[in-house]
């Protein structure tokens, strides 16, 4: 069992940008996030392969920016430009072939207009 740990999320304005980090407790091929709005279905964000060969939601392309350290078992998400839509609960996800194998605990972003 992976487990893994969320951190970095926050209030900040419109515009503006926060990184998310998760630390994973064992190596795992694809990691990822997924974000869940109040009222709104989980939905996906970005994720990644251990290749690094990335995919994004067309609502965050261009201003988010996935990575990870294949060496420290971490994934990290830049989120610039931030929107007010923007705001959820951001889920890390891991698996070894697709994502939703396992779940981090969340960690909430708030963007105030």
């Amino acid at each position: 069992q992976v487990q893994l740990v969320e951190s970095g999320g926050g209030l900040v304005q419109a515009g503006g940008s926060l990184r998310l980090s998760c630390a994973a407790s064992g190596r795992i091929n694809v990691m990822g996030w997924y974000r869940q709005a109040p009222g709104k279905q989980r939905e996906f964000v970005a994720r990644i392969t251990s290749g690094g060969s990335t995919k994004y939601a067309d609502s965050v392309k261009g201003r988010f920016t996935i990575s990870r350290d294949n060496a420290k078992n971490a994934v990290y998400l830049q989120m610039n430009s931030l929107k007010p839509e923007d705001t959820a609960v951001y889920y890390c996800s891991a698996g070894r072939v697709v994502l939703a194998d396992y779940w981090g605990q969340g960690t909430q972003v708030t963007v105030s207009s």
